[in-house]
């Protein structure tokens, strides 16, 4: 139940804006009206809502929540009613749901087919390349895109395994950038099984580094050297 009226207020919102003149006038006439004549419509008004009620409920049809605020707001107007008075709000209230209890949803709009995966896609040699600050293990958020990619496609494109190598800049020396190399693919690894990649398909490596991206001498910084590349297999 709670389902249903929380996605037919979404509905209703959007609907909203092309009744309140038609509401309006419709209040007024009820507001004219002697007693006993209001009290007749008021309660036609009830019932109908009433059973509107019965026949939306459960269906995801934004007419139950009005059904309901009519069933409500005329009841309201009709017990001023048996003390003698009319209370213009409860019957604006009424006249209002009411005349939006009547409106015929519109049909939902089909979705559109989910896109395939290109082959294209699927036999890139790099799936992608994740880079890391100066010294630092730690996955930037800029990553993000990069890892949801391989972990959605990893199945329309048929993968069996990933391939997490590791590399590092000249800044330090062979055996600590290959220790970090070997980190850094780890912390990718951790990263994917978190969006979902489970970790028995996935092997790291490091390369420190021996295989840089873009040359340079020994001991300088190249952000585009720390990295770790993603492949398939």
């Amino acid at each position: 139940m709670k389902t249903t009226i929380k996605r037919a207020t979404v509905a209703l919102a959007l609907a909203g804006a092309a009744w309140p003149a038609l509401a309006a006038a419709q209040s007024d006439d009820l507001i004219a009206l002697g007693k006993d004549q209001l009290r007749t419509e008021l309660l036609s008004r009830h019932d109908a809502a009433v059973t509107a009620m019965a026949a939306t409920v459960g269906v995801n049809d934004p007419r139950y929540i009005w059904a309901m605020q009519a069933k409500v707001q005329c009841g309201i107007a009709l017990g001023f009613l048996k003390s003698g008075t009319k209370d213009p709000g409860s019957i604006r209230k009424c006249a209002d749901a009411y005349a939006r209890m009547q409106q015929v949803p519109m049909a939902p709009v089909p979705m559109a087919p989910p896109s395939t995966v290109t082959p294209e896609i699927c036999r890139q040699p790099i799936l992608g390349t994740v880079f890391f600050d100066w010294d630092s293990v730690a996955v930037p958020d800029s990553s993000i895109q990069t890892l949801q990619f391989v972990a959605t496609n990893m199945g329309p494109c048929g993968w069996t395994g990933l391939n997490l190598t590791g590399h590092a800049d000249r800044s330090g020396s062979d055996a600590y950038n290959e220790a970090l190399s070997l980190r850094r693919a780890a912390a990718v690894a951790a990263a994917l099984a978190s969006a979902g990649v489970s970790p028995g398909v996935v092997a790291t490596s490091g390369k420190g580094e021996s295989e840089p991206r873009v040359p340079t001498a020994d001991g300088i910084r190249e952000a585009q050297n720390r990295r770790v590349e993603i492949t398939a297999r």
